[in-house]
């Protein structure tokens, strides 16, 4: 009777929100326009080129990465300042945005990373990001950039930490589990998965590499960014090398997917199809993999794994936050329900609120890499203060909707409550004290 009385009410509800659909109201319509605006950018501009290539990754450190390796360097049996070091560090190699980050995360929680080394990385992945940090400091200020270096790199390592004490029990009762776990010698050289490893984290970092600002045409960073298509590429080579070398993969059958990936680039100029084809022949060469005892299927069944698990909670999301916040993006700024604005009357000055409401905004609204430089340029414009600036700038990359929802399927709602007020909880004080000075 339960069942069928919620069925019932359900059912009720959808069909009061489609009789009252405001379709005529012109907030309603544009916030529509946002919402699919959003999902139409983000699905060409961060999916192809940023979350697959991120969904491999999590699938060498879930298949090719050893238990005992995380644990060394993250879980029970690590040092705690190797542990939080390493993990507030990860940012400056890994060029990645709040939701890119989750399946990394995701992968090295359940190898056994610590809950505060684990959270720490998480939230240091998109915060510490080198590229944002530059930029940050060229447009916004070199006062700004390095505050929010000092409290990025503070705050993942607080943040851990204070997870790490609320859940000491849980933890303490995981850490004695690892405690037993014996010593698995690895299957191959650590140098061989190191540089597997990071071969598919270069690719990511330059194939994302984001354009510099308007008129500038020289400097190091236009030249990589005007030729790095070129770096993704000869990395793309190196990792068809370490395919056959490090994987054991058929050499005809490599060979076959590179000519594939470099004739798409030729024919089409159009880097996502290149990408794409790239990864479907790496897959599907993995995945047909015949040698016995052979982790290379795993790989590929792994990364769909964190796949399915994660793309369905960022597309309702993203889905969501681009019909409350809007769509803002390169040149385009489309409102949602909430009016711009208000969020710009909301932040100026110095106040609780005005840090408190920046903080949330940030916690709440999608920020690809880099994006959230020239959201913020806008804001200030509009008379944001410096204050709210830095509490949007620490709350903003590192935590999305998107991103909350794929958290709480990894490590439950009530951690994923705490973690969230601890970020906005902090970057509303160090916006307060940044304000002040």
């Amino acid at each position: 009777m339960k069942k069928e009385l919620n069925l019932l009410l359900w059912m009720g509800a959808v069909f009061l929100a489609v009789f009252y659909l405001p379709l005529g109201n012109p907030v309603f319509n544009t916030a529509i326009d946002a919402t699919l605006d959003l999902s139409k950018w983000y699905a060409r501009e961060h999916v192809v080129l940023c979350l697959l290539p991120a969904f491999l990754i999590a699938g060498v450190i879930s298949v090719f990465v050893s238990q005992a390796s995380v644990i060394k360097y993250f879980g029970a049996k690590a040092k705690k300042w190797v542990a939080y070091t390493v993990a507030a560090v990860s940012g400056t190699i890994l060029a990645v945005c709040s939701c890119t980050i989750l399946p990394l995360f995701s992968s090295i929680h359940k190898r056994g990373a610590g809950l505060g080394p684990a959270i720490a990385f998480l939230y240091s992945g998109p915060a510490i990001n080198i590229l944002a940090i530059i930029l940050t400091a060229r447009i916004l200020g070199f006062e700004l950039g390095l505050a929010r270096v000092i409290g990025a790199v503070l705050f993942s390592v607080i943040i851990g930490l204070i997870m790490a004490f609320v859940y000491r029990k849980e933890e303490k009762a995981r850490a004695e589990e690892q405690l037993n776990f014996p010593d698995v010698p690895e299957s191959r050289p650590l140098w061989q998965t190191a540089s597997f490893f990071f071969t598919l984290v270069v690719i990511l970092v330059f194939a994302n590499w984001g354009k510099p600002e308007a008129g500038e045409t020289s400097g190091l960073w236009y030249l990589i960014w005007h030729l790095k298509w070129y770096i993704t590429g000869a990395f793309g080579l190196i990792l068809g090398v370490i395919m056959v070398t490090v994987l054991k993969l058929k050499s005809w059958q490599v060979a076959l997917a590179v000519a594939a990936t470099g004739l798409t680039a030729l024919l089409f100029h159009n880097p996502m199809i290149s990408m794409v084809t790239g990864i479907a022949a790496v897959s599907i060469i993995s995945l047909f993999d015949k040698v016995p005892e052979s982790e290379n299927r795993e790989w590929i069944l792994s990364s769909w794994g964190f796949t399915k698990q994660i793309v369905p909670l960022l597309a309702i999301g993203v889905v969501i936050a681009g019909f409350l916040l809007g769509s803002t993006h390169d040149d385009v700024s489309i409102p949602g329900v909430i009016p711009n604005v208000w969020v710009a009357w909301l932040v100026g000055g110095n106040s609780i609120w005005s840090n408190l409401f920046a903080s949330l905004i940030g916690a709440f609204m999608y920020f690809a890499t880099l994006t959230e430089v020239p959201i913020l340029q806008g804001l200030i414009a509009s008379g944001m203060g410096k204050g709210p600036a830095l509490a949007l700038l620490l709350a903003g990359p590192s935590l999305s909707l998107p991103n909350m929802l794929v958290i709480r399927g990894v490590i439950g709602t009530q951690k994923t409550l705490v973690y969230v007020v601890t970020v906005i909880v902090l970057s509303t004080v160090a916006g307060l004290i940044y304000g002040m000075i």
